[in-house]
């Protein structure tokens, strides 16, 4: 039996495809992963058979390309550029590729190719998103979270436009290949969100009850078990510098911005925290890259790169980051306090929900980012009610096994194809 996952982003969506690849493969499914070209190395480091996706994410992202949204309909037009468009024409071909064989077809929403490919070959498909695409009048979509609160009707509104929005965003690489390469569109060519609510069609979600909960107008084949997490890391071997540096003095402060950095600003960026941190007398590891400096090592400041936040994480005593979907959870995990700099996008919505939570200092704006205002959200993290609170949080969530429980779900909705 064969799965194929179709995974569309950064590091950050690709992760959590593998932890839930790796629950899938527990139970006796082979698992194909389509991702960046960036990725292949992480891919195959799991086991898993890798299929390319033509470009390199991490490379585009870096050049500027890309363009973060500090707004939710800057959202919408962040990918627009022809050299980008040839990219995404070139890499659904490379998607339909990945999905031949395949017993079902699990896929992010930026690749709606999956559920076509699928109603084409007659087996399942999984939607697998990493975060809510499912509309609710219980709170307002993502990228509308952090705005002026309108009520139910409204906050139903703000997921019709966000889907309606999305799909337009993920559809114009595909419907260009898919007539290039058939001379029509698809049958039944209209948004597949909307379709994968059922029994033989599921949506999945890669987020945590106890940080939202699960809404109760979600249709039934609407489930959030909880984070995709991989469980093991104890095959990373950090530097002696590092683990040295851990093992002696108070928990550090980590900081690192992901991919989204500005590059431009990085040196602007590493004298903000470097001040902050002196002002609040913490010890930090930086992640360098992403819009940070590297600089030398001193008795209080360790610069790292590429360090795997399941392993680091459960030694700091905060996390300073942009907000990312999987940096958000992966120090919720490991009940770690936050502070978050939002750059843009979904980020902002990670902030506000943080604090709402009571496990995070309210979010700064990058654009609003002073060495002052991060000592004061860094001091607000050490406080004896925000870390207990991040503990009790990272203990629920850690409880909640979602990538198992996915998988499971995926296995029987095979099952029920088959029969």
């Amino acid at each position: 039996m064969l799965v194929t996952m179709l995974a569309s982003g950064t590091r950050g969506d690709t992760q959590p495809y593998i932890a839930l690849g790796l629950e899938l493969k527990k139970l006796g499914v082979d698992v194909r992963i389509a991702a960046s070209e960036s990725y292949r190395g992480l891919v195959e480091s799991y086991g898993f058979d890798y299929a390319e996706i033509r470009g390199d994410v991490a490379k585009i992202i870096e050049s500027g390309v890309v363009k973060e949204a500090d707004n939710p309909f800057k959202f919408f037009s962040s990918l627009k550029n022809d050299d980008l468009m040839d990219l995404m024409v070139g890499a659904q071909e490379d998607q339909h590729k990945a999905c031949e064989g395949a017993n079902a077809i699990v896929y992010h929403p930026g690749s709606p190719l999956g559920y076509f490919v699928a109603n084409e070959m007659g087996i399942p498909s999984i939607l697998a998103s990493p975060f809510p695409l499912v509309p609710t009048n219980e709170y307002p979509a993502i990228i509308f979270y952090d705005k002026v609160r309108l009520g139910k009707l409204s906050n139903k509104l703000t997921h019709l436009i966000f889907e309606q929005g999305f799909w337009k965003m993920a559809n114009t690489g595909f419907k260009r290949y898919w007539t290039e390469k058939f001379g029509q569109l698809p049958k039944g060519f209209t948004n597949p969100y909307q379709k994968q609510r059922t029994k033989n069609n599921p949506t999945i979600v890669s987020l945590s009850p106890s940080v939202f909960p699960v809404p109760k107008d979600w249709p039934e084949h609407v489930h959030s078990f909880g984070y995709w997490f991989i469980e093991d890391q104890s095959d990373y071997q950090p530097s002696e510098e590092l683990q040295q540096f851990l093992n002696t003095g108070d928990a550090p402060i980590y900081v690192g911005f992901g991919s989204v950095g500005d590059k431009k600003r990085a040196k602007e960026s590493t004298d903000m925290v470097l001040e902050a941190l002196m002002a609040t007398g913490k010890r930090a590891i930086i992640n360098a890259g992403g819009g940070m400096e590297e600089r030398p090592n001193t008795k209080d400041v360790f610069f790292v790169k590429s360090v795997p936040h399941e392993w680091l994480f459960p030694y700091m005593s905060a996390v300073v980051h942009h907000g990312g979907a999987g940096t958000t959870a992966a120090a919720l995990r490991f009940g770690v306090p936050q502070v978050i700099i939002p750059f843009g996008n979904d980020q902002f919505a990670w902030g506000r929900r943080m604090n709402e939570l009571g496990v995070g200092a309210k979010a700064i704006p990058r654009k609003e980012l002073t060495a002052e205002k991060l000592g004061a959200a860094i001091r607000f993290t050490q406080t004896a009610s925000v870390q207990e609170k991040a503990n009790h949080l990272g203990m629920k969530v850690k409880a909640e096994k979602g990538a198992q429980k996915a998988a499971e779900l995926i296995m029987d909705t095979i099952k029920n194809n088959q029969s």
